[in-house]
């Protein structure tokens, strides 16, 4: 007989998105299907396979993340199986990609099932995977996506990845793309990252503050971007252990990983800016501190 069915809640909902079920429903659909989101509309029909999306407030992100989401959902509206590989940000070792084990996600008037069939068999590569709901308790890196992978793909089942920056993340998008495919699946992939966080509040000031330090972390963004666009996985991870350029590392290098076993050799940067940029019209901030943000597809 089935137990009853284990909900992850909300950990970051009426700080980082809104914890109002309506609201949050408004916002995330209007960050996929809005004017921002108008030219994703390009990839109907295309290869696209993933995207890397930013995953801080949706203040500072939020139409950056939903471009990418909605670009990916263009190219695979019918998608049943949504991997969202997360960056870690719990403060703990890890050397293995780590699954949770509830059968949803709870979201603000909603819930997203997990496809818990499939996490099973990921599960079993234990040289990749293990199950550790101490890596999901309290992370927003996957959470604060779901609300618009729920708006553009109702119908699907997620499966939360937190992948650490080790040379493995490579391997662990790669099996589950090969898993995915075994199983007849119709997946897609997101990374959900960040890039470099600039500033005093960050502790990484490599040029001092101010406007040039805010320019000097744009190019470094683009250094990592460069990277992804010409398909270089493995770099990744070492590029960022040395320049501080993504919080998502391993999430980017799994996303990577997974969308070439589909035979996705292409990378397009649809938008690059940092909250300084992206809060200018509505909260203007001091060229203090920015992190910055990409919506990038891969197909």
């Amino acid at each position: 007989m089935a137990g009853p069915i284990t909900l992850r809640l909300p950990a970051v909902a009426g700080s980082f998105y809104p914890a109002d079920a309506e609201q949050c429903r408004r916002l995330a659909e209007h960050y996929v299907r809005g004017p921002e989101a108008a030219g994703s509309a390009q990839f109907r029909g295309s290869n696209i396979r993933g995207a890397i999306a930013p995953h801080a407030g949706w203040i500072c992100s939020g139409a950056i993340a939903g471009l990418a989401i909605a670009a990916v959902a263009s190219a695979r509206p019918d998608a049943d199986l949504i991997v969202v590989f997360g960056a870690v940000h719990t403060p703990l070792p890890l050397g293995s990609a780590a699954l949770d084990s509830h059968d949803a996600w709870q979201e603000p008037g909603a819930a997203c099932a997990v496809e818990v069939e499939f996490r099973r068999e990921l599960a079993s590569q234990t040289q990749f995977f293990a199950v550790n709901d101490r890596f999901h308790q309290r992370e927003h890196a996957v959470e604060v996506l779901l609300p618009m992978v729920q708006a553009v793909w109702p119908n699907g089942r997620v499966l939360p990845v937190e992948v650490p920056p080790v040379d493995q993340a490579v391997d662990i998008g790669r099996a589950t793309a090969r898993a995915a495919i075994a199983a007849g699946l119709r997946p897609v992939y997101l990374a959900s990252s960040d890039l470099t966080h600039y500033g005093s509040a960050y502790q990484f000031t490599p040029v001092g503050s101010g406007e040039l330090g805010l320019k000097w972390a744009l190019d470094n963004d683009r250094r990592l971007l460069d990277l992804v666009a010409a398909g270089s996985a493995e770099r990744i991870v070492p590029e960022v252990m040395v320049r501080r350029n993504a919080c998502g590392a391993g999430a980017i290098a799994a996303l990577m990983a997974a969308c070439r076993e589909h035979g996705a050799v292409r990378a397009s940067v649809l938008r690059h800016a940092n909250s300084f940029q992206t809060l200018s019209a509505v909260a203007p901030q001091r060229p203090d501190n920015a992190v910055g943000y990409a919506a990038v597809v891969l197909g």
